[in-house]
């Protein structure tokens, strides 16, 4: 029997050889500590601080500012200097909390507290992930405190643990399931506290031979658990590819993971579940990939939410020979930098750093309509024909062709020999047409 897979997907240079073999390093931060408000899907969260107030590692800043939305937590302690518009990765503009880290990492009240998950109902663990502020970690953002709340949990039958890490470069999750795998079943156990008629499966590709061995090993006296090896291949670890592979169950853009009986959590969001219900932790810290040809030491940090991408740059080395193009994230899913004045947020996997700009290498030509684009795409749309109306600007056509469809997982501008912008001008089109629905 083959191992489980999706129809379409790519196969790229993984690059995961780099850092794949780099235990975590703990990395303190050195300069001041932004907090942007918004550092998930939904709104942004409400501050619940000033200028010049004194804050705690562990202290809530932030209150969730509605149903979707994630409260923030500060990460060290220290005086707030202000409240004001700082640039993340995406290169927009963001309210946050500045906060002057005075290194002495003084811990709130019940910080670190053990507890047993066991002792608390379902509301209880569902209102502590809320107030831990944890989203999902596989880069989305999606506030887990919603994804664990589904208009009927007794329809619940699949909680997948996400360990696939299909994007090029990352190696962070694998370093997690092979540095802390007891943490991640822990975790897995307390999401299935909340739903009784569920399984759990964790989903680890082919390529990670090591971390399949280690969970297999520990999973084997869990009745509920089991580990499904996945084949490697971009994009394995998107949500809809991800539940095709371990369920055979098919969701569209209009569904949720629920609406087909699964809820899908990333590896490193499942044990900051744990820390934050077991420990009484909540999400202060991110696992990041530093990264790339262009890196002098790739490396894994474990990193504090607000520190400066700057910071991880020199902590590993700089930069051995001058980059083309740094990103934050993956190659295929990343946002290109300009500035590395950005603090690390929620959803900070990677720095990558490419000593070459293979996209600039490459100027787009007229499509040779070869197909390839329809072969690799996971959603089963024509990118080709879409990519026509997105030139035209033709919001009605791009709908027809079930571009709402479309995941943007760079796929079809991957495999096009003529190297058209596909991806780029598909996410373009998405947020026009999301934009004319809310003004209907």
């Amino acid at each position: 029997m083959g191992l489980a897979t999706f129809k379409g997907g790519i196969h790229t240079y993984e690059g995961k050889e780099l850092s794949e073999n780099k235990p975590v390093q703990v990395l303190q931060p050195k300069g001041e500590m932004v907090f942007p408000l918004s550092q998930h899907i939904g709104a942004p969260a409400k501050p619940l601080v000033a200028a010049g107030d004194q804050v705690l590692v562990g202290q809530k800043i932030g209150e969730a500012g509605g149903f979707i939305s994630a409260c923030v937590i500060s990460s060290v302690s220290g005086t707030v200097k202000t409240i004001e518009p700082r640039m993340v990765a995406n290169g927009s503009m963001v309210m946050s909390i500045i906060v002057d880290n005075d290194g002495k990492y003084q811990e709130s009240e019940g910080f670190g507290k053990q507890r047993d998950p066991k002792s608390l109902s379902k509301e209880e663990i569902r209102d502590i992930v809320k107030e831990s502020g944890i989203v999902g970690l596989g880069g989305a953002g999606f506030p887990t405190h919603v994804k664990l709340t589904p208009k009927d949990e007794t329809k619940i039958d699949t909680i997948i643990v996400n360990g696939a890490e299909c994007e090029p470069y990352l190696t962070s999750d694998y370093r997690m399931m092979l540095e802390e795998p007891e943490s991640i079943i822990k975790g897995l156990n307390i999401i299935l506290q909340l739903f009784d008629n569920a399984k759990g499966v964790i989903g680890i590709e082919d390529n990670k031979p090591e971390a399949i061995k280690v969970m297999t090993e520990l999973v084997k006296d869990e009745p509920r658990i089991t580990v499904c090896p996945l084949k490697t291949k971009y994009p394995q670890g998107g949500e809809r590819a991800l539940i095709y592979a371990v369920t055979g169950r098919k969701i569209n853009s209009s569904m949720l993971p629920a609406d087909a009986g699964c809820i899908v959590d990333n590896v490193d969001t499942v044990i900051s579940i744990y820390n934050a219900v077991a420990n009484s932790t909540p999400l202060i810290r991110r696992i990041v990939t530093v990264t790339g040809d262009a890196i002098a030491n790739p490396q894994n940090y474990n990193v504090r939410t607000g520190t400066n991408y700057a910071e991880l740059l020199e902590a590993s080395g700089g930069f051995k020979t001058e980059p083309e193009k740094v990103i934050s994230g993956g190659p295929m899913m990343g946002q290109a930098l300009f500035n590395m004045n950005i603090p690390v947020t929620k959803t900070s996997s990677a720095l990558t750093c490419m000593s070459k700009d293979e996209v600039a290498l490459n100027a787009p030509t007229a499509c040779i309509r070869c197909g390839r684009c329809v072969n690799v795409c996971p959603s089963r749309v024509v990118p080709q024909m879409m990519m026509q109306a997105a030139m035209r600007s033709d919001i009605d056509t791009f709908v027809k062709l079930d571009g709402m469809e479309c995941c943007e997982c760079g796929c079809c501008a991957y495999a096009c020999p003529a190297k058209l912008p596909l991806t780029q001008a598909f996410k373009e089109m998405r947020k026009t047409v999301i934009a004319s629905r809310k003004k209907a």
